[in-house]
Order: C-alpha cells, then sequence, then structure tokens
C-alpha cells in the first residue's frame, strides 16, 4: 500500500468521524430531559398580564443550554379552550420549531398546521422566558398541550445585531 491510500484513508476517516461527532452533538448531545416543574406550564392572564402557573399532566420535556430555543415540551391539561380562551392571553403568530426526530411527541409540522387551520390554540405561556425569547404553550380540544420558545420581536432585532427599539426592553448587559 503507498503512502497516498493510507493519507486518503486517514482523511477519510477523520471526515466520516467529524461528521458523525457533529451529528450527534447536534441531535442528542447538548439535550437533557427536564423534569416538571410548576414553572414549566405557565399561561399570562389577561387581566394581570402576569404568568401564572396552570393545572398539567404528563409532562415529557427537553432543553438544551446550547440554544435558548430548544426547549420542547409535551403533556395534558385540563382546562377547556373556551376558559383558556376567557382567561389567558392567545399568541398572535406560533411557529413551533422542529425537535429531534427521537423527542417523538413533539410534531412541530402537525402543529404548525393545526395552528393555521384552528384545531390547536396557542398562548403566550412567558414573554421574555429569556431576553427575546417567548415560551408558548399551544392547546387542542381534547387537552394535549405543546410548548416551545420562540424569538419575540425585541429579539428578531437584538439578535441581528440591529440598536433596541423604544418599545423594547434594554437586553440584560451580557449580550452586548
Amino acid at each position: 500500500m503507498n503512502v497516498g491510500r493510507v493519507i486518503v484513508m486517514g482523511i477519510a476517516f477523520s471526515a466520516l468521524f467529524a461528521g458523525a461527532l457533529m451529528y450527534y452533538l447536534q441531535v442528542y448531545g447538548y439535550y437533557k430531559e427536564v423534569a416538571a416543574e410548576v414553572a414549566d406550564v405557565q399561561l399570562t392572564a389577561l387581566v394581570s398580564g402576569v404568568p401564572e402557573p396552570v393545572v398539567f399532566e404528563n409532562f415529557k420535556a427537553i432543553d438544551s443550554n446550547s440554544s435558548p430555543v430548544r426547549y420542547r415540551a409535551c403533556f395534558e391539561m385540563p382546562l377547556s379552550l373556551a376558559t383558556l380562551t376567557e382567561t389567558y392571553v392567545m399568541y398572535d403568530d406560533p411557529v413551533p420549531l422542529i425537535a429531534p426526530g427521537w423527542f417523538d411527541c413533539f410534531d412541530a409540522e402537525t402543529l404548525g398546521g393545526d395552528l393555521e387551520t384552528g384545531a390547536a390554540l396557542a398562548f403566550l405561556g412567558q414573554a421574555d422566558v429569556k431576553y427575546g425569547i417567548d415560551r408558548i404553550v399551544a392547546v387542542y380540544p381534547d387537552g394535549r398541550a405543546f410548548s416551545w420558545h420562540q424569538i419575540n420581536a425585541c429579539g428578531e432585532v437584538v439578535f441581528d445585531g440591529d440598536p433596541v427599539p423604544e418599545t423594547c426592553p434594554l437586553p440584560p448587559e451580557s449580550m452586548n
């Protein structure tokens, strides 16, 4: 075997290993399961504008420290949609983000379509759970519910590097 083949095989093996490692880190490595806590499922009240805990069951969630928008949760809510719409702030433009394939309870494409048709309704869980990031909660009439983080209008502007609009709070010092 000549030296050229050994070098090519070494490069090919290194590239294959690096690609597999990057795939693993993106899909599995940075995610961790989240234990259910009262603060995980909150909805912003219409009257006070303050997030308040709501009753939930069968909570399953993942999150990652590598990005504030990697949070996804699946759970059940016993509250009716009529009660929810009369009590809590609805969210205008919900766009669920794709979850890793192994977190199979969260189907962003189906959920997004159902939000567009009105088969599910979206509520503001908590504004600025992290600066520029809102927690959204979508609920179906049968009580199935899903939550994710979504960049809000202030976050879009600031994360693009533009000046903070007057209607937005100042970002924390750590973002400057």
